[in-house]
């Protein structure tokens, strides 16, 4: 998030704004359609100081920080779990995406991992959604 610049937004084959861009870690890049909250969210902060100074998309602070601003949000909230970023990224693999039915394959592009077997990882936290998967199963076969 701290990286991403203007240039990294473009319109994708369906006509809507993406974001495109390279993953530092892998090199592979990655598509992630901005959805109507997230175009909000950019156009609040477009006139931000940082943001017009540094040229970034949003004023993201490090991770460092952001994981401490995250746990007086839970401090606040009554929150027992440590929240962090990475936190954050297993919950949009796991209650975003796949247990709405994203299918693993998209959710590997989206997370940029480079083998499916990195993505199947999250899915093994998800025993509701092995049953139900299993449910419409049972319906479909009676």
């Amino acid at each position: 998030m701290s990286t991403l610049t203007r240039d990294d937004i473009q319109i994708g084959i369906d006509g809507n704004k993406w974001i495109i861009k390279k993953r530092s870690k892998t090199g592979v890049t990655f598509r992630v359609p901005i959805f109507a909250i997230a175009e909000r969210i950019i156009k609040k902060y477009k006139n931000h100081p940082l943001v017009q100074k540094e040229g970034k998309l949003l004023p993201v602070p490090s991770n460092q920080k952001m994981n401490a601003y995250l746990k007086e949000v839970a401090v606040v909230c009554g929150l027992r779990k440590t929240l962090t970023t990475h936190l954050a990224r297993h919950t949009f693999a796991t209650t975003v995406t796949l247990a709405n039915n994203i299918p693993m394959e998209t959710v590997s592009k989206l997370l940029g991992h480079t083998k499916i077997q990195t993505t199947q990882i999250y899915a093994k936290v998800l025993e509701t959604k092995l049953s139900d998967d299993m449910e419409t199963l049972r319906k479909k076969l009676g």
